[in-house]
């Protein structure tokens, strides 16, 4: 039984969320979403689960974190949401609440280090409303966004906050004491309110849910002792070099792959990566396996630019029967192809370390790897851009950088080639 479980709907949400954990010295094994409703046999300090229910429909993702919660009884339960606030956010948070049965849920989805807070109830993005910063989200305010819960919403404010632990855990006693569980929205702006949010619901009597992004993570203090080291990973003999794999189409994505030397990028065709994942993905990898010999660092994408996802949306245009579908078709196949070389060059010319940017492309690359679970060292490159290890599969011991779309500065996938290449 794990001291405490972490539920995330995507693995770099995972990730990050678990590295708050592990740089505080606990053991944590991030699992893959084909095992989150398998019983774990092992001895667990802190376990991630990664349900991949971000795009999933609503009672299909509830349904998934119920399981896992149920699967993996646990002292302490944090409920991983975007920042961003992407995905099935209010059905998963319900979900987690019941299967908890937990008295209150603490909602604190803020992340300040990479420009994320919530002020007076509203979440912004560096600044800009949610709903206004082109993330796909139609609700800045919070407690208008949990209004559709099944749970009565309450709103933490930033002067309660502000008053320290002490006065938070009042507020929150406050709201524990109703007859149905309560989700209490919190403001943050800073990891100073972060720690007093966490610190205050660590000291309530009443059974809480911890509910937010990858920041409120580093603040909550896992229950019990640390569990013992794990094993080390063997790793191929053969391995050296970085190989990265680019899937994320956002904005901030492609000005960071840009900064990437041009030598050391193999681009696939992004409307025959549409067509034949397969084949397009091993086209690559001998490009790939080529540049980790000569340069010791490859990295592969779909896309350097907007012209490179409308030419795969067209491919997939003639492939779906909706423009929806087409969107999902696209991405799927895009990940797929990317995922592909990732294998192949494994194979070839195993890499010492991978950078995986973007969560469903993360996902496919560790998927087509064979890779179920990934043990997180503590380290990280930036904020929100942790470092694990494989823990099984063809690829086990490399080591493992992964990043949401969203995050980091223009550099950090240059810096991420430069960490798992020392």
């Amino acid at each position: 039984m794990p001291n405490a479980l972490v539920v995330a709907d995507d693995l770099t949400g995972a990730m990050d969320t678990g590295h708050g954990f592990a740089a505080r010295g606990r053991a944590v094994r991030v699992r893959r979403s084909a095992d989150a409703g398998r019983a774990d046999a092992t001895e667990t300090d802190v376990l991630v689960v990664d349900t991949d229910s971000r795009d999933a429909d609503p009672g299909t993702a509830a349904a998934t974190v119920a399981r896992a919660v149920e699967t993996h009884p646990a002292d302490l339960v944090y409920e991983k949401v975007d920042s961003t606030l992407r995905g099935n956010v209010v059905a998963e948070v319900d979900a987690a609440v019941a299967a908890a049965d937990a008295d209150i849920a603490v909602v604190a989805p803020a992340f300040p280090a990479t420009g994320r807070t919530t002020e007076d109830g509203r979440h912004l993005v560096d600044g800009t409303p949610l709903a206004e910063a082109d993330y796909g989200v139609a609700e800045s305010d919070l407690p208008t966004l949990f209004a559709a819960s099944e749970y009565p919403v309450a709103h933490l404010d930033v002067d309660t906050v502000d008053a320290g632990a002490a006065a938070v855990a009042a507020r929150l006693a406050d709201c524990a004491a109703d007859d149905r569980p309560t989700l209490v929205v919190c403001d943050a702006s800073s990891d100073a309110h972060l720690e007093a949010i966490a610190d205050g619901t660590a000291s309530l009597d009443e059974s809480a849910l911890y509910v937010g992004s990858g920041a409120l993570a580093a603040h909550v203090d896992v229950p019990g002792d640390p569990a013992g080291d794990s094993p080390g990973l063997s790793t191929d003999p053969r391995s050296s070099g970085v190989l990265g794999v680019v899937g994320s189409v956002n904005e901030r994505t492609l000005d960071q792959l840009a900064a990437v030397d041009d030598e050391a990028v193999v681009a696939l065709d992004p409307a025959a990566a549409v067509r034949d994942p397969a084949s397009a993905g091993r086209a690559a990898a001998e490009s790939l396996s080529a540049l980790l010999d000569w340069r010791g660092r490859a990295v592969v994408t779909a896309a350097t630019g907007p012209e490179d996802v409308t030419a795969a949306a067209r491919s997939a245009a003639a492939l779906a029967e909706d423009a929806t579908a087409a969107d999902r078709s696209a991405a799927d196949r895009v990940a797929a192809a990317l995922a592909a070389a990732a294998r192949a060059t494994v194979e070839d010319a195993p890499p010492a370390g991978l950078v995986l940017t973007g969560g469903d492309t993360a996902g496919a690359v560790l998927d087509a790897l064979d890779a179920e679970e990934i043990r997180l060292t503590g380290e990280s490159v930036a904020a929100g851009v942790p470092v694990g290890a494989l823990a099984d599969g063809p690829a086990a011991g490399t080591r493992v950088a992964t990043k949401a779309g969203g995050f980091g500065s223009e550099r950090v996938i240059l810096n991420c080639l430069d960490a798992l290449g020392r």
